[in-house]
């Protein structure tokens, strides 16, 4: 779980990071740290974290390689020694990335209770599209406790984990690496709960920024060949090869809630996400923006090339979700019904796997 969570705020960082983040009421302090600047310098603290820590990893293991090469130590116990310091500096990342954590949730509330938030994304002919998350009141535990929660609800969503795409009714011979490619989606929902006096079905919609992304592997890249998006072996060595689409969509789910009411004084009272969940729908949207990057050396240099282009992707995207977990945290599948590229003569439909977080 503590992996799971430190995936979830590196993720999180790296989108609120870069976002045109606006506010029409900056004054004093405000106008001098930014939401986005704030945000972003707790990225650079769980960066400078892992940075250290893999450094420090690094001379531990080069002294264990040194005690190899005396023959003071067997193979064996090499790489069980090695093992070892790996996971003390992975659970040495992940109690600081805890400390650093709970800066941005301080952050995030104060933002979600206090301000508009207003995103600009640009698409590739740079037309901005932008729209406004709207502030709402984050209530105290206590209120809940005792008057329970309204009809109607607005949570912040967030999903992360694995993507690739469906071939032939298959990811079994996927070109594209399972762990390197990956999703993540951040939006908002308002969740309604249907009846006045029962607390099973809530029906919720709202809209989510989608970004899928895709590592070829065998050192492809994408190749536009008129109609034809295909991969092929670049004639660079590749440190990094990664193609992202950008989406934003409307989903709606009926979610079954199984949380049971609660009896006051006589009078019912409602509350959600306190037992187990299962959501059922779809989304659509449309695609924002389509880009390749690839990493290559050169005389010791990283070289980076970024290529954005509509590279025959479908303008629009639909498809079916669903999720089932326990309180916020759900177990997310979603799946393109169109395929990601309009005229190839394979189908290629993108499917994602992962973590759903709801939080009211």
């Amino acid at each position: 779980m503590t992996k799971i969570i430190f995936y979830l705020i590196t993720f999180t960082l790296l989108f609120i990071s870069k976002l045109h983040a606006q506010d029409p009421s900056h004054n004093g302090e405000q106008a001098k740290q930014t939401f986005e600047a704030r945000t972003k310098n707790i990225a650079e603290k769980i960066e400078k974290i892992t940075k250290e820590e893999k450094e420090a990893l690094k001379i531990e293991v080069e002294q264990v390689n040194v005690e190899l090469e005396n023959k003071t130590i067997t193979q064996e116990e090499a790489d069980a020694k090695k093992k070892k310091l790996a996971q003390i500096r992975a659970l040495i990342i992940e109690s600081k990335v805890d400390k650093v954590y709970e800066e941005l949730k301080v952050l995030v509330q104060d933002k979600a209770e206090n301000k508009n938030l207003a995103v600009s994304v640009y698409n590739d002919t740079t037309k901005k599209y932008t729209f406004s998350i709207p502030a709402f009141k984050v209530k105290d535990i206590h209120q809940y406790q005792k008057h329970g929660e309204k009809r109607n609800v607005s949570q912040f969503v967030f999903a992360t984990g694995l993507n690739n795409l469906v071939t032939k009714g298959s990811v079994e011979n996927s070109d594209y690496r399972f762990i390197g490619s990956h999703f993540y989606e951040w939006g908002f929902t308002f969740n309604n709960r249907i009846f006045k006096n029962d607390n099973l079905l809530h029906l919720k919609y709202g809209f989510s920024v989608m970004y899928n992304n895709l590592r070829p592997t065998n050192n492809h890249s994408f190749v536009v060949a008129g109609n034809q998006t295909v991969l092929q072996t670049n004639p660079k060595q590749l440190d990094d090869s990664r193609f992202r689409n950008v989406y934003l969509v409307a989903p709606v789910h009926l979610e079954f809630d199984f949380t049971k009411k609660e009896i006051k004084d006589g009078k019912p009272y409602f509350r959600t996400h306190k037992n187990v969940r299962l959501g059922i729908g779809g989304y659509a949207g449309i695609n924002l923006k389509s880009k390749q990057l690839v990493k290559y050396e050169v005389d010791d240099h990283t070289v980076t090339e970024r290529t954005k282009g509509d590279f025959n992707t479908n303008n629009f995207i639909y498809g079916l979700s669903s999720y089932i977990g326990y309180k916020e945290t759900s177990l997310y599948i979603k799946y393109d019904l169109n395929p990601l590229f309009k005229d190839n003569i394979v189908k290629q439909n993108n499917v994602s796997l992962g973590i759903r977080f709801d939080f009211n």
